[in-house]
């Protein structure tokens, strides 16, 4: 195995981490850059790495310039609102080729583009301003169109401020139902429609309010003074750093170029022992977007109803009960920082739902920093009991695993060691001594982690054999089970629960048990779909920086990759992210799902066969089930307000969605657990929603059709088996290969 794989393994499963292309205040420079004279021996570095060491091995040609072209352009104005058509004409002077020419070391065009950008950026500005001076009315019947990324740019700019004006106006609109949702939520009080409506008419005079954020004209008028002041101050490190960013990202999403400045931020990022909320971060169309919740972090042990939760996406941040700041079209490393913070103090979020990612509403989010906590990431167990079909009462097991941690530096023995196998495997012990029938694996928002940990992991319910494939540029590797313990930890039927936040590790654990045949897959209709690997090489002088690129790919023992289209499940259970753009297939530009040749394997048993009459007993529960018709209600209205491209600029209508949202999220609070009689909750709101309710009504099936005894291991009376692990091929292949 090469050492780029070698040292790209924890950067391969540490989850989903992506650092967006945004611009950064540095020196506050406000004129015309030029690029510094050894930025070209850095582009031709670039482009010497990329088509040498990625993966995929793209030549540099008009394909990829294409790519390169629509990444970089669309870095500055990803909506299509500030560049004219006239503008994109003129860029494409360099669409065909602009990979061979940053080859050559010629990144003068990305100084041009951005200076156009500024331009741009200073009239919108100036409309803005005029705009947010005038009065603004509710009352006319008309729409805004807010996802614009596959729209045209204006073709004139009488067009353009059309298009701005119902910008602005739907900015406002956001902003004030918001903070009046934000007081009835307070004082626990219904709104009054009229004063609503009062409150809504706004000029430049500044609206009626009471609170310690700016009135809504204002914050508005400072958030996009924010975004002028962020471009007028970039420096030339930066404008290298978007310009290059594009072309790495056009070989995938996950390779980047990391400027020395973006190299520190990284390596920040991936030091979890840092105070904060608890969350992985991803720039997004100007927005800082939630892409995973970490257990063990103040976000992922908050419980309440109004909580972070993956896909949300963060506008505003606050420190204790200080004013928010707005923190859109912020560079990602600066809005982090100021989430980021001493331990122990509070920061506030003002946060668009995931359910709701047009911004009709927001939600405020706060939270302590703390240390993202090893203990409360470690493994968990319970057990729970379940009447099956028959009337009998049967006792599973449930172990919940936020994450594949290990400890790197240590070995086992060692004082600090920690193993997330070893612990499932005390687990394990522990509920095989309580009797039950089976078992279920809950890796539903399980980003991933070691590497190590995901294989020997699986050895707890395979005996021997391979757990995945890893193909490099160059060579495949098959990895292996540990084959040091004779007897496994579990042997009974089991279930596996995913979800599209299940990425890496888990699609590796959730893949290998699919195809031995050891377990059912049920959850979302597939896992994230991260299946490749990233390594952080240098650039040889320091001020070159650094660059980040896909060496790697993972692919199932069957042969199929985990890339994209991650781990299918068996018996589909949606979750509510389900509908949401969450996923590798949502990202630009993600590399293709692919196959190579299956490994050597003898599964432990058939669980395909079984899966019909699962299906069919589980959607025949679920018929009569009227709080999963409610739940199905939800997914299903989530999936449009996430396809949705337009949000109503009169009041009434606006109202009206908005109490459309409440009656939906109502549906939400129904799988709150139900209380004990000292009022704690049974269990945690994850555990007691109806995906995992069917999970178990599921596992009973399981059982009740396989029995509840231990499944035989796989080299019980086997000669195939025997055959394939003294000489490495089953009977039939030694027959044709002699």
């Amino acid at each position: 195995m090469s050492k780029f794989f070698r040292y790209g393994m924890v950067l391969a499963l540490f989850g989903v981490l992506g650092l967006g292309l945004q611009a950064e205040k540095t020196n506050g420079v406000a004129q015309p850059l030029a690029p510094q004279p050894y930025y070209g021996e850095i582009a031709k570095k670039v482009l010497r790495v990329l088509p040498n060491m990625h993966l995929l091995q793209y030549p540099v040609d008009e394909a990829l310039s294409r790519r390169s072209w629509t990444n970089f352009v669309n870095s500055f104005d990803p909506d299509h609102s500030f560049f004219l058509q006239d503008d994109v004409r003129d860029f494409r002077r360099w669409e065909a080729n602009m990979a061979q020419v940053v080859k050559a070391g010629d990144v003068s065009l990305a100084y041009h583009v951005h200076e156009r950008f500024l331009q741009r950026l200073e009239e919108r500005y100036i409309f803005v301003t005029n705009q947010l001076a005038k009065p603004c009315s509710f009352t006319e019947d008309e729409v805004y169109t807010w996802k614009r990324k596959d729209e045209p740019w204006p073709s004139t700019v009488e067009e353009q401020n059309e298009l701005w004006r119902k910008r602005v106006k739907n900015e406002l609109l956001a902003s004030l139902i918001g903070r009046e949702m934000d007081k009835a939520a307070a004082t626990n009080k219904s709104v009054n429609a009229t004063n609503v409506v009062a409150t809504l008419m706004v000029n430049g005079g500044g609206s009626a309010t009471n609170s310690l954020v700016d009135p809504p004209e204002v914050m508005i008028g400072k958030r996009y003074k924010q975004l002028l002041t962020i471009f007028q101050d970039m420096d030339e490190e930066m404008v290298l750093q978007r310009c290059l960013s594009a072309i790495a990202m056009s070989y995938d999403p996950h390779s980047d170029y990391m400027s020395p400045m973006r190299k520190e931020d990284f390596d920040i990022d991936m030091n979890l022992s840092l105070c904060g909320i608890g969350a992985i971060l991803r720039s997004e169309d100007g927005l800082i977007k939630v892409m995973e919740v970490m257990a063990g972090g103040p976000a992922g042990r908050d419980k309440r109803d109004v909580r972070l939760i993956a896909g949300d996406k963060i506008i505003g941040v606050g420190q204790g009960d200080g004013v928010l700041e707005d923190v859109m079209h912020m560079p990602l490393t600066k809005a982090v920082r100021k989430i980021r913070g001493k331990k122990g103090t509070k920061v506030v979020l003002r946060v668009i739902p995931a359910v709701d990612p047009s911004g009709t509403a927001t939600k405020l989010v706060d939270l302590v920093r703390e240390e993202v906590k090893l203990e409360e990431q470690a493994a968990t167990s319970r057990v729970v009991r379940v009447t099956s079909k028959l009337g009998t009462k049967t006792n599973v097991g449930v172990v919940r695993l936020p994450a594949f941690y290990g400890t790197m530096d240590k070995r086992p023995g060692q004082d600090g060691f920690r193993s997330a196998t070893l612990d499932v495997a005390r687990i394990l012990s522990h509920l095989n001594t309580e009797n039950v029938s089976g078992l279920i694996l809950d890796l539903r928002n399980n980003g991933g982690g070691s590497l190590r940990e995901a294989i020997t992991l699986t050895g707890l319910f395979i005996r021997s054999g391979p757990a995945v494939q890893v193909r490099e540029i160059s060579q495949i590797a098959t990895l292996t089970v540990p084959n040091s313990d004779p007897t496994l930890a579990f042997r009974k039927p089991m279930i596996v629960l995913i979800n599209r936040a299940s990425a890496s590790a888990s699609e590796i654990v959730a893949g290998a048990l699919q195809d031995y045949g050891r377990a059912v897959i049920v959850g979302d209709t597939q896992s994230h779909g991260k299946g490749t690997v990233q390594t952080v090489m240098p650039l040889g002088n320091d001020k070159y920086g650094s660059i980040k690129l896909t060496t790697a790919s993972f692919y199932r023992i069957n042969g199929s990759s985990t890339q994209l289209k991650g781990v299918a499940s068996d018996i589909v259970i949606p979750s509510l992210l389900e509908g949401l753009d969450i996923g590798e297939d949502k990202l630009p530009g993600a590399l293709p799902y692919s196959q190579i040749e299956a490994a050597s394997y003898i599964p432990v048993s058939d669980m395909v066969k079984f899966v019909p009459e699962l299906k069919r007993m589980s959607a025949e529960r679920l018929a009569k089930n009227a709080k999963y018709k409610k739940y199905c209600a939800l997914v299903r209205h989530v999936k449009d307000l996430s396809d949705r491209k337009d949000v109503p600029l009169e009041i009434t209508a606006r109202r009206k969605q908005m109490e459309i949202e409440k009656e939906m999220r109502k549906i939400e609070d129904d799988a709150l657990p139900e209380e004990e009689e000292n009022g704690m909750p049974k269990k945690s709101k994850e555990d007691d929603g109806v995906v995992f309710e069917e999970a178990t009504n599921i596992l009973v099936d399981l059982i009740d059709t396989m029995g509840s005894g231990d499944l035989p291991l796989e080299t019980e009376g086997d000669l195939r088996t025997r055959m394939m692990r003294i000489f490495g091929v089953t009977p039939l292949e030694a027959n044709h290969e002699n």
